[in-house]
């Protein structure tokens, strides 16, 4: 670990992130260029603390996780990534899919549609990140560990992960997890990562098996769907996807399909996030988004 190294890496990089672009106001008094210690904390889930260590060069070894929420909260580039997994003393992510980290350019992308809900996911439907508009929408959705990272899963094997849509659009909702899933198998064949979530899921959900033994086939692009709010009450969404080259990640931007629901994502926007608790690691949350 190059302590010295990594401490004006990340202040350097820290004084370089403009605060409009974490969706921060600047602020009438603001002396530090770029952001403050205590906002990159915030947006790293870490403590003051530990950041103010780091950057004086007297932390511990950093794990690859705290690693990982430090390069989204400034926005590191992937080249900019790597080399702070280097001076920490751990070996980056590896470049196929990168493994649990959004790609800095859809991160940017989050914080360029605002107030406009919008999440990273991977090709498996694990949530990499999200910006406030969507949390505010879904609750936060990266917090899951294990099998429980993947959206399908949760949907199988946990009755209230459904409790966010209506009871007569669940089962196309579920119809539509499945028949992507089968199209990102086709693409990933013989991928032993996605093999064993199949076959997971077929032992512990019939309704799963049964869908999959349907064989049908949909890379999911465009959707409407409705959120059932526990504040707003109901904001039928469109939901767009779009794609990396690559396959490997995808942008989701949900906009409002009619008046109401854009009146009710502007009220949700004034009564914050309260009604959105994260949920302990054993107990089921519920998925408002994709």
């Amino acid at each position: 670990m190059h302590r010295d190294e990594l401490a004006d890496f990340l202040r350097r990089r820290r004084e370089a992130v403009h605060p409009a672009q974490v969706g921060l106001a600047e602020g009438p008094r603001r002396r530090t260029a770029g952001l403050r210690r205590e906002e990159v904390a915030m947006l790293a889930g870490m403590s003051v603390d530990y950041v103010v260590r780091l950057e004086q060069g007297r932390s511990s070894q950093p794990s690859t996780q705290l690693l990982g929420a430090l390069a989204r909260a400034l926005r590191l580039s992937d080249d900019e990534r790597d080399h702070l997994f280097h001076l920490a003393g751990h070996r980056p992510p590896p470049a196929e899919g990168v493994a649990g980290q959004a790609r800095a350019g859809l991160v940017r992308m989050l914080d360029l549609l605002g107030d406009t809900p919008a999440m990273v996911l991977s090709d498996l439907g694990e949530v990499l990140a999200q910006n406030r508009a969507a949390v505010l929408l879904s609750g936060d959705l990266t917090g899951f560990s294990g099998d429980r990272r993947y959206l399908v899963y949760r949907w199988f094997t946990e009755p209230a992960s459904r409790g966010a849509h209506p009871g007569e659009e669940q089962d196309d909702h579920g119809r539509r997890i499945v028949a992507d899933l089968r199209a990102t198998a086709g693409r990933r064949s013989g991928d032993a990562t996605v093999a064993g979530l199949v076959d997971r899921l077929r032992a512990v959900s019939p309704d799963f098996g049964r869908l999959w033994a349907e064989h049908e086939v949909a890379v999911r692009r465009m959707d409407r769907k409705t959120v059932l709010h526990p504040r707003v009450g109901r904001l039928r969404m469109d939901c767009e996807t779009l794609v990396t080259p690559d396959q490997g990640q995808e942008l989701v931007v949900l906009t409002p399909a009619d008046d109401e629901a854009r009146e009710r994502l502007a009220l949700l926007r004034v009564v914050g996030i309260e009604e959105w608790p994260t949920p302990a690691p054993d107990q089921p949350a519920r998925d408002g988004a994709r």
